[in-house]
């Protein structure tokens, strides 16, 4: 289903015009109205009179988390504050949170980009959609919230954790549609088994899952044990939330709301712009924001642009589902890893649950050591211990093909590692300690 016909199948051309006009209006906003922008601009030399066609973007300067961190809490707010009438903000692990400020027009440009987002999965006015994304300052649980609305749709706020409850809930009041991370979709799963409810037989038959990169073969995963159609769905709290990007049926690549947000993709080291095609680092510039614009934020997850036009109808460009993010890779002696590249290899292998968690350390010998531990179907554990080596020694195998290092495997029972109502921990790094 495609909600805005108009926006999402624009032509292309006339998209470009559109496009060209809210990067003169966003410049000339935050140049005037910002003063972190005004002396960021000035120092590139430029004005905001020099943007004369799209091209001209690479000009302008790049916004990273830390600038936004040291502007905490209002020094990015672009217009007045009696304007704003809601926040949102993230904090990851370390340092001052992440704020994100919003218009009114902010909040109509959010719920239109959740709409077509879960528009894009199939969502209708006839559907119950279960949010199990936290709500609060987090921008997952409203985001969903908004755009089930916007649809028409049911929406049962559930937000996470209540495992229990949730699937009381999915069952008792035939939930058609699930909202959450991956991780927790499978861990929703799994409790259901334990408590004998078969899920396929449920009316649930699409989810949204996002907030963590997830593998192709993690999305098998949750497919098979619900029988529905799991969608990838892309934002994050510093351009809106979630509604920047969304699969749609044909599942091959997440198109870019562009009416909304400006992608590029970069060289990470360079910050040289990359044609499509080539991975690199994600950069979005907030075309239409009025509460806290962004101009070229660096997002630090690793994709490409996708032209080629999808079989969906809309002309809109598309990403590459997420290879991961910079700030997650791994090198582990002189090798670039990243956590998403060992969990496609796993679920590959039969005999493993989709659980896993890496732990680095440094040895006495001042060389990185990994430990991979998995979780192993239960019925394994009852087998001969010669089954269990067999299965073990041919994870460390595959890891060692695919990953070109070698790391110790450590087989566990199933729900031995930590489960997350948010995003799954999948490192420990004790390097860093």
């Amino acid at each position: 289903m495609i909600f805005n016909p108009e926006y999402e199948c624009m032509e292309g051309e006339t998209r470009k015009k559109l496009q060209l006009a809210a990067l003169k209006n966003l410049v000339e906003t935050v140049y005037s109205k910002v003063p972190f922008y005004r002396k960021k601009i000035e120092e590139t030399k430029i004005t905001p009179k020099d943007i004369h066609s799209l091209k001209d973007i690479e000009k302008l300067p790049f916004t990273t988390k830390d600038d936004l961190r040291d502007n905490y809490p209002h020094g990015l707010r672009a217009c007045p504050q009696d304007r704003i009438v809601e926040v949102h903000m993230s904090t990851g692990t370390t340092g001052k949170p992440v704020v994100n400020e919003y218009t009114n027009i902010d909040l109509d440009i959010w719920r239109q980009g959740m709409a077509r987002t879960l528009a894009g999965a199939g969502c209708t006015s006839d559907d119950i959609v279960q949010n199990c994304y936290r709500y609060g300052l987090f921008t997952g649980g409203l985001g969903v919230h908004y755009g089930s609305l916007t649809i028409g749709a049911e929406v049962l706020p559930m937000s996470s954790g209540l495992t229990e409850r949730q699937l009381m809930i999915l069952r008792d009041f035939g939930s058609t549609m699930l909202t959450c991370t991956p991780s927790y979709a499978l861990y929703l799963a799994e409790e259901a088994a334990e408590a004998g409810i078969d899920l396929r037989a449920l009316p649930i038959n699409k989810g949204c899952f996002g907030a963590e990169a997830w593998s192709e073969n993690m999305r098998t995963q949750i497919e098979s044990r619900y029988n529905m159609k799991a969608y990838d769905i892309y934002g994050l709290t510093e351009i809106i939330g979630p509604g920047v990007g969304f699969e749609c049926e044909a599942q091959n690549g997440l198109h870019i709301n562009e009416d909304m947000f400006y992608p590029e993709v970069i060289d990470p080291d360079t910050g040289k712009v990359l044609p499509a095609g080539k991975k690199g680092e994600l950069v979005f510039t907030t075309l239409t924001r009025e509460g806290t614009p962004l101009l070229r934020y660096r997002t630090r997850d690793i994709t490409f642009l996708i032209e080629e036009p999808c079989k969906c109808g809309r002309t809109t460009r598309r990403i590459h589902r997420l290879f991961g993010r910079t700030d997650d890779m791994l090198i582990i002696r002189g090798v670039n890893i990243f956590p998403s590249q060992i969990e496609h290899s796993l679920i590959e292998i039969e005999g493993t649950e989709p659980q896993y968690l890496i732990i680095i350390n440094r040895g006495d010998n001042h060389l990185d050591e990994v430990e991979l531990q998995v979780e192993v179907k239960k019925d394994l554990f009852s087998d001969e211990t010669k089954v269990l080596e067999s299965l073990r020694d041919r994870i460390e195998q595959t890891m060692k093909n695919k990953l070109q290092i070698s790391l110790k495997v450590k087989l566990v029972e199933p729900k031995t590692i930590e489960r997350s109502i948010g995003k799954a921990k999948r490192v420990i790094d004790n390097r860093r300690i």
